[in-house]
């Protein structure tokens, strides 16, 4: 009688099968955490760290598909928004520009960081640099529809971010340099 053992390469299939699902439920979670702000249509997250991390973290393809994935459970129906939106209804409000670039951004910052030869964080870095100008560039040409146009988008939707957003991405790649 055959004894059914998991091949090596099975068992790795599985563990990037679960490592998505978990960046898909990461990046729903980190969307709940928010603080609104007053001023603006766009809440501070910790969305921004999970979808770059995804992407350093999983790859290109692995980082794309969890957000992809975070996308599909919103559209099914899943109330993960950071207003708590789900459907269609959640890809039509003024952050939606935010929310389609997220599995772009995974997958540029996963892409670019693997280009890591000599110097990998440097490549990390500029992968979490272009993944945080993908999603704001995605985010303020949809918002600037809501805000009467770009100059008010970049005000109220990128603006008042770039601190916040640019210490998520240091401490994603510290969390990655400590981790190697």
């Amino acid at each position: 009688m055959e004894a059914l053992v998991l091949q090596r390469k099975h068992i790795a299939t599985w563990v990037r099968v679960l490592a998505v699902l978990l960046f898909t439920a990461a990046t729903a979670l980190s969307a709940r955490i928010s603080v609104v702000l007053p001023f603006s249509p766009v809440p501070l997250t910790l969305q921004v760290l999970v979808v770059v991390l995804s992407g350093l973290v999983l790859g290109p393809v692995g980082g794309l598909a969890a957000q992809g994935l975070y996308l599909q459970a919103i559209l099914l129906g899943a109330p993960w928004t950071a207003a708590g939106l789900a459907g269609p209804a959640a890809f039509l409000g003024p952050t939606a520009g935010y929310l389609l670039a997220f599995p772009v951004a995974a997958g540029l910052a996963g892409w670019i960081a693997r280009r890591s030869g000599v110097h990998p964080v440097f490549w990390r870095m500029a992968g979490s640099l272009a993944a945080l100008a993908t999603i704001y560039l995605l985010g303020l040409a949809w918002l600037s529809h809501f805000v009467g146009g770009p100059a008010n988008a970049w005000r109220l939707g990128v603006a008042p971010f770039i601190g916040a957003d640019l210490l998520k991405l240091v401490l994603a790649n510290a969390a990655l340099a400590a981790k190697r």
